[in-house]
């Protein structure tokens, strides 16, 4: 399953995964082309950013300028939080914020975790609807929509927990924290 998963990713295909929180439509966050393919599948105005997986702080530091100290409380909370950076690196140009800011992940999630290992490269993720559509609870409750429109759907349709977003906070290069998701 991983490896099928990590062949459609180095294809530039989109697919649809199970996360920490919920799931996610996802792709090759270095691809502009994928990126462009996710904001058209939610129907996406493309100046609104688009949150990223990666498996470890190591991994984190390669793709953005630096690690606020604010972020390391948020790093190793229990609860799942997206960290909005300052300055992305290495991102495609259209997933980065108007202000080059990215939001960023570490999943507690195994299957997560290896697919980002095993692929090498951070993963979009970012809830599987038509933007303003709810957030599906289940993979049951994913629109026919989005299951038709990803290229590769994998095949754990387990039920998580939380079944909700992440918090979102967002961290500038002074340390100042601003919670924008709860």
């Amino acid at each position: 399953m991983i490896k099928e998963t990590v062949a459609a990713l180095q294809q530039q295909k989109i697919i649809l995964y199970p996360t920490d929180t919920v799931w996610g439509i996802g792709g090759d966050a270095t691809d502009a082309a994928v990126v462009k393919k996710i904001y058209q599948l939610k129907q996406r105005e493309d100046h609104k950013a688009l949150i990223v997986l990666v498996n470890s702080e190591t991994m984190l530091k390669s793709y953005v300028e630096s690690i606020p100290e604010a972020a390391l409380t948020f790093l190793n909370s229990d609860r799942p939080t997206t960290i909005i950076y300052p300055q992305g690196i290495g991102f495609a140009a259209n997933l980065l914020g108007e202000d080059s800011s990215i939001g960023i992940r570490i999943p507690d999630h195994s299957f997560c975790l290896e697919l980002i290992t095993q692929f090498g490269k951070p993963i979009i993720s970012t809830s599987a609807n038509i933007s303003g559509n709810p957030t599906p609870k289940t993979f049951d409750s994913i629109e026919n929509e989005i299951l038709d429109g990803v290229d590769y759907v994998v095949p754990l349709k387990e039920d998580m927990h939380p079944n909700s977003p992440s918090r979102v906070v967002k961290i500038d290069s002074e340390g100042t924290i601003q919670l924008l998701r709860p």
